[in-house]
């Protein structure tokens, strides 16, 4: 907690945000959350609730049918200029503007995605989307302390997640940030395509919309 302060103290950075600011109350905010539609069969084992920790690999289209409900408040946190971030956050405001949803975007550099998360959380949403790599250090050193903040990451993952941080990967996108050095299996800019990006933000969504967070979310 001290490094955290320390960072947010001293830090100086440039945050580019787009959208309109959030201006309801938390309590208004969290009022009526609940998912439009339901997981379908193979999204996760009916009869056990994945462990904390732990991955499931849903079956492709199980997540099709859950749409977040009208009001859902997302927030995009962004650090990269490069293809796959770029393909990332494509992905999610294509999602957003299908789901007709109001979603506002943070973009950073990496030594400022700290103050990035922060700034993101100060805006009380629903949900935060993570695009990047880049942020993944940040996050980790950030989420914990914060559990009753909602994280969605695609593309990357935590070394250690927490209840509130759900990440959604596949091959060649499950970086684990600077503790995990990246291979060709964990990082490959090549595997960041359109369709898997897609996937994973509808995927991801749906599982935070259920309840089952926490975990990570493997598509093939």
């Amino acid at each position: 907690m001290r490094r955290v302060a320390t960072l947010m103290a001293t830090a100086t950075f440039v945050l580019v945000i787009s959208g309109c600011a959030f201006t309801e109350s938390n309590s208004q905010l969290r009022a009526g959350r609940r998912p439009i539609g339901a997981l379908g069969p193979g999204f996760v084992d009916s009869a056990k609730a994945p462990a904390p920790e732990s991955t499931i690999r849903p079956t492709r289209g199980s997540w099709d049918a859950v749409h977040p409900p009208r009001g859902y408040r997302v927030v995009l946190l962004t650090a990269g200029r490069d293809a796959a971030t770029t393909t990332l956050v494509t992905a999610v405001k294509q999602w957003a503007k299908a789901e007709h949803l109001r979603i506002q975007t943070i973009t950073v550099t990496e030594p400022d995605a700290v103050d990035g998360v922060v700034q993101a959380m100060d805006l009380a949403p629903d949900l935060i989307v993570c695009a990047g790599n880049a942020l993944v250090d940040a996050l980790a050193l950030v989420t914990a302390s914060y559990l009753d903040q909602q994280f969605l990451i695609v593309g990357a993952q935590l070394p250690e997640p927490t209840v509130n941080v759900t990440a959604a990967i596949w091959r060649g996108a499950s970086s684990r940030g600077g503790e995990v050095p990246d291979t060709a299996s964990s990082f490959d800019p090549h595997a960041f395509t359109s369709e898997h990006a897609g996937a994973a933000i509808r995927a991801g969504v749906a599982s935070v919309l259920h309840a089952l967070t926490g975990i990570v979310i493997w598509l093939d």
